[in-house]
């Protein structure tokens, strides 16, 4: 299991003083796994994450969340086309997950968002 976080920094959460951190697990590095998040109050939302193929018409379905966190033209420049994209949906409070290894078989350097169905938006790092 490789242990991340997920950060708010847009939506309620990333207004709370302070602002709360989340912890995230992820297993299977290779070509899918299953991930989970531990929530306010400890919910624990889990679920499978897949890998987003390369001519999958979804793939830029969180794109402009992609942008708000990591900057204008990210998703672009960084995660289309990227041959190391995940997709993962976590059940509970329901997560849409994203991310994706800039350089392949490093997990240390993984980056993701997240998005959940209260609005909040989130930095995923590992």
């Amino acid at each position: 299991m490789v242990p991340g976080h997920l950060y708010p920094v847009q939506g309620s959460l990333s207004a709370q003083t302070p602002v709360p951190i989340y912890n995230v697990t992820l297993s299977g590095i290779l070509s899918s796994g299953t991930m989970s998040a531990t929530l306010q109050g400890g919910e624990v939302c889990s679920g499978n994450w897949a890998p987003v193929r390369q001519n999958d018409p979804s793939a830029s379905k969180l794109s402009a969340e992609w942008d708000r966190v990591y900057g204008e033209g990210f998703f672009v420049a960084n995660i289309l086309g990227n041959p190391v994209f995940a997709r993962a949906v976590l059940a509970g409070t329901t997560l849409n997950v994203e991310f994706y290894a800039p350089t392949p078989g490093q997990i240390t350097g993984v980056k993701g968002i997240a998005m959940d169905n209260n609005g909040n938006i989130f930095k995923l790092t590992f």
